[in-house]
């Protein structure tokens, strides 16, 4: 599988209109495109065929899970009650089993906290093989690192870091407005919190650990 892949997958979490925004943004540089749930429902309706269409299908009627199966190249369905992922996980191990080299989830985020977390611990798979993954939103764009990462400007000025790992070490930070060196964050802390790209480029650098970083904005 060529290392190049961007896979996008979309779950059916908070959906609104700036997931078409997004789509488009990301649809001329995605490679596979994965509906997870209700989220290849809303990829269907907004003139998408994804590649893949999986999970157990309970948040959909009959009718839809038919318009799910005939708008898909591929559809895979699973049992609600006996599966031990959730439509997201799955959806990511696919992905993650193709070997690409980034994976953008859109609808992972929602009013449900316990989901919403779980979709973020998710990310630690992909950092922990070197395949760069994010979440995004209308207010969120989330990844996590274990290495040094480069972010670019972009719509989300704020920048905040919290480790995943009991703590993250050998922070460093070149082209933020407030720059941190060889610092050590542990989980509690917030002096990772709102910093500011002030360079078109960014870099952080970390030791060891696993750290979180969420851009954001209001």
């Amino acid at each position: 599988m060529s290392q190049k892949q961007h896979i996008v997958i979309v779950t059916g979490g908070s959906i609104g209109p700036w997931a078409h925004d997004q789509l488009e943004g990301l649809h001329p540089s995605c490679d596979y495109l994965i509906g997870a749930d209700r989220g290849a429902l809303h990829l269907i309706r907004s003139g998408y065929r994804p590649q893949l269409a999986l999970g157990d299908f309970d948040s959909v009627t009959p009718e839809e899970r038919e318009e799910i199966r005939a708008g898909s190249d591929q559809f895979i369905t699973c049992d609600a009650v006996d599966k031990d992922w959730t439509d997201t996980e799955l959806a990511y191990s696919m992905a993650l089993e193709r070997s690409p080299s980034q994976i953008t989830l859109l609808g992972a985020l929602g009013t449900r906290m316990d989901h919403t977390l779980a979709n973020i611990h998710l990310l630690r798979k992909g950092a922990e093989i070197g395949i760069r993954s994010r979440i995004m939103d209308a207010y969120n764009e989330i990844e996590v690192i274990s290495s040094t990462t480069e972010i670019s400007s972009g719509p989300y000025p704020n920048v905040s870091l919290l480790p995943l790992t009991t703590e993250v070490t050998g922070i460093t930070l070149t082209g933020f407005r407030y720059p941190l060196k060889e610092a050590t964050l542990t989980i509690g802390q917030s002096l990772g919190i709102s910093n500011v790209l002030e360079e078109k480029r960014g870099i952080i650098q970390i030791r060891s650990g696993l750290l979180l970083v969420i851009r954001s904005r209001d």
